[in-house]
C-alpha cells in the first residue's frame, strides 16, 4: 500500500501515513495543502439515491493542520542506519544484507562513547569482531566515511522502502549532500 508523506506547516516532513489515515484526514479537514501529481482515486460506496459511486484524489505529499514542532531527532536503528551506509561496511567497503550487517560503535561505548548517528556505523560480523573495543586508528582499520546525523529530510527517505517521484524530489531538495543511496 502507497504511503503518503506528512508534513507540518511549515512543509517539515513528520511521517509517514497511510492510505486510510490520508483519507481520514482530507475528511476532516485536516489537510491544508498537498503537492505532488494526483494518486489514482480511491472509490468508496455507491450512493442510493443518485447511484453514483464516492471517491478521493489524493496527493502523495500532504501538509495538516496543526502547530508546528521545532527540531526533529531521527530515531537511530538499524535499519536506517544501514541505508544510511548503503549497506556497506565502513571498514572494508564490500556491501552486504541487512542480516549481516552490524552496528559498530566508532568510540566503543565501554570506553565512553554513545549510542547515536554521529558514533555508529555499518559493519560486517568479521569487521566488527576484528576491531573489537578499539577505536578505528587503534585497530589500524580507517573509516571509509564520517558517520553523520541524517536531516528530517533524510532520514525521512531512509525511513521508508518506496516513495514516489514526488515524494523524492521533495526530500531530496534538502539533502545536504549528493547521496549515492539517494539516486
Amino acid at each position: 500500500m502507497q504511503a503518503i508523506l506528512k508534513l507540518d506547516l511549515a512543509g517539515q516532513p513528520r511521517g509517514w501515513m497511510t492510505l486510510h489515515e490520508a483519507i481520514t484526514a482530507y475528511a476532516r479537514g485536516a489537510v491544508v495543502y498537498g503537492i505532488g501529481d494526483l494518486l489514482p482515486p480511491v472509490f468508496g460506496g455507491i450512493q442510493r439515491l443518485s447511484g453514483e459511486r464516492s471517491f478521493i484524489e489524493l496527493q502523495p505529499i500532504v501538509a495538516l493542520d496543526g502547530r508546528v514542532t521545532q527540531g526533529f531527532t531521527p530515531p537511530l536503528c538499524n535499519r536506517t542506519l544501514f541505508r544510511r551506509d548503503d549497506h556497506r561496511c565502513l571498514y572494508c567497503g564490500n556491501r552486504f544484507s541487512r542480516g549481516e550487517l552490524t552496528r559498530d560503535h566508532v568510540l566503543p561505548v565501554s570506553r565512553g562513547g554513545s549510542d547515536r548517528w554521529e558514533n555508529v556505523v555499518a559493519a560486517c560480523r568479521r569487521c566488527n569482531w576484528q576491531k573489537d573495543n578499539q577505536t578505528p586508528e587503534e585497530a589500524h582499520m580507517p573509516l571509509l566515511a564520517i558517520p553523520f546525523r541524517p536531516n528530517s529530510y533524510e532520514w525521512h527517505f531512509l525511513a521508508k522502502e518506496r516513495i514516489l517521484a514526488d515524494q523524492m524530489e521533495y526530500l531530496s531538495r534538502q539533502f545536504r549532500a549528493e547521496r549515492d543511496w539517494a539516486n
